[in-house]
C-alpha cells in the first residue's frame, strides 16, 4: 500500500472518471459513495457490514465527535480508527455546516466561530486551526478545510462575503495542515449559485495546489437543475489530477448526474436516515414500506440482490417491521439502501471502464421510471 497519498484516473468517458485514491489505510476507488459515520458509526449498521457492501471510507463529523465523547478522549483511545474499528479511509468533515446548520446561538468573526453546543449548551470556538487540529486528534485521513456554508437563496453580497471567508480560512487551514506523509487536506469551493463567483473560488483554492477539492454549499435549498449548472461552471476549473468531491450529496439521480460532470466522491446520511424512516432505495426507484398496500405483499424489494435485507425478507415483513416500530426494520432498510447506493457506484464504475456510461445510467434511469410493481 501506498505510503504516500496519491490520486490516479484509470479511464474516462466523456466527463465521468473512473480512478483510484491511495494511502496507507487503504484505496478508495472512484467514484465513490462515503456513508456517513456521524459519531463514529453509521446508524443501525455494525461497520463490517459497511465493509463487505464495498465501501472503501467513510465520513465521520467533526462537530459531533469533538462534542461528544471529545477528540481529545478519541486521541487518548487511539484514535477514530482504532476507536470505531475501522482500519480503512476515514475522511472528517470540518465541523462548519453543522455549527451553522444546528448551533442557534453562534457568533461568526475573521478569526473563526464561537458557538454553543446544541446538546448542553455549553460554549466553543471553532477557528481554522482548531478544526484542523480536531481531525488531527481523530486521526483522519482525509481532513477538510473550515469554511462558511451559507444557506440558498441568499444575496450576492453575502455568498461572496462568505466565499472569500472560506478562501482566507482555506489557506489558514493549508498551513496548520502542513506536511502529513499519507494524509490530504482538501479545500472547499463556496460561491452559492453565482457562477463567476464560483469561479473565482475554484480558481483561487486551485492555486493552493491542494491534494483534492470539494464543492459545497449545493444541495442546500437550491432546485437539482443549480446545483447542476454550479458543477458545469466548476468542474472545469479544478485540476484534472487531483479528486473532486461533491459533499452532502445526495439522491441516486443526483450521484448519475454528478459523475457526468466529472465528480470522483460523494456523501449523504439520505441512504441511512430513509431506512430509519421507511423507506428503500432500489433499481425499481424509491420503495416506501410504510404504504399499507406492502402489508400483503410477499415479494422481497429485490429478488436479483446481493443483499440479504433486499432479497430475503417480504415487503409485507418490513412493513409490519416499520409499522411497529421495530429497530430491525431501519436495521434491515439501511442495509437494503447503502448496499443499492454501493452497487449503483460500482455500476458506474464499470460502466465508465467500458466507456458504456451514457447508456448503462439510461438503462438504470429507466429501471428506477419503471417502478417497483413492474417487472425488471
Amino acid at each position: 500500500m501506498s505510503r504516500d497519498f496519491s490520486f490516479r484516473l484509470i479511464a474516462t468517458d466523456g466527463k465521468a472518471r473512473r480512478g483510484e485514491i491511495t494511502m496507507p489505510r487503504g484505496t478508495i476507488r472512484t467514484p465513490a459513495f462515503m456513508p456517513v459515520g456521524t459519531g463514529g458509526t453509521v446508524k443501525a449498521m455494525y461497520l463490517d457490514q459497511v465493509r463487505d457492501l464495498g465501501s472503501d471510507v467513510i465520513l465521520g463529523n467533526t462537530y459531533h465527535l469533538m462534542l461528544r465523547p471529545g477528540a481529545e478522549r478519541v486521541a487518548r483511545l487511539g484514535g477514530l480508527h482504532d476507536f470505531a474499528r475501522w482500519p480503512y479511509p476515514i475522511l472528517t468533515d470540518s465541523g462548519g455546516f453543522q455549527v451553522m446548520s444546528l448551533s442557534k446561538l453562534r457568533k461568526l468573526t475573521e478569526n473563526g466561530v464561537t458557538f454553543r453546543s446544541h446538546i448542553d449548551g455549553s460554549a466553543h470556538e471553532m477557528t481554522p486551526e482548531r478544526s484542523i487540529e480536531i481531525q488531527g486528534l481523530l486521526d483522519s485521513d482525509i481532513q477538510m478545510q473550515l469554511d462558511e456554508c451559507t444557506a440558498l437563496p441568499a444575496k450576492r453580497n453575502e455568498i461572496e462575503r462568505a466565499m472569500e471567508l472560506s478562501l482566507r480560512w482555506a489557506d489558514r487551514c493549508k498551513t496548520a495542515f502542513g506536511e502529513q506523509p499519507g494524509k490530504a487536506m482538501f479545500a472547499i469551493v463556496q460561491g452559492g449559485d453565482i457562477a463567476d463567483l464560483r469561479v473565482n473560488s475554484a480558481r483561487a483554492l486551485s492555486a493552493m495546489d491542494l491534494k483534492g477539492y470539494a464543492v459545497g454549499g449545493l444541495a442546500v435549498g437550491e432546485p437539482q437543475d443549480v446545483m447542476l449548472d454550479m458543477l458545469d461552471v466548476t468542474c472545469p476549473e479544478l485540476p484534472a489530477s487531483k479528486p473532486r468531491y461533491l459533499m452532502g450529496v445526495g439522491t441516486p439521480d443526483d450521484i448519475v448526474k454528478s459523475v457526468s460532470r466529472g465528480i470522483d466522491m460523494f456523501d449523504c446520511v439520505m441512504p441511512t436516515r430513509a431506512g430509519r424512516h421507511g423507506l428503500a432505495y432500489t433499481r425499481r426507484g424509491k420503495i416506501n414500506l410504510r404504504n399499507a398496500r406492502h402489508a400483503d405483499d410477499p415479494r422481497p424489494l429485490d429478488e436479483e440482490s446481493d443483499c440479504p435485507a433486499a432479497r430475503d425478507y417480504s415487503r409485507a415483513y418490513l412493513h409490519h417491521l416499520v409499522k411497529s416500530q421495530e429497530a430491525l426494520g431501519a436495521m434491515l432498510l439501511t442495509w437494503n439502501n447503502l448496499a443499492y447506493y454501493q452497487r449503483l457506484m460500482q455500476d458506474l464504475r464499470d460502466a465508465i471502464e467500458a466507456n458504456a456510461f451514457a447508456d448503462r445510467t439510461a438503462a438504470i434511469a429507466e429501471g428506477w421510471t419503471r417502478g417497483d410493481l413492474a417487472p425488471i
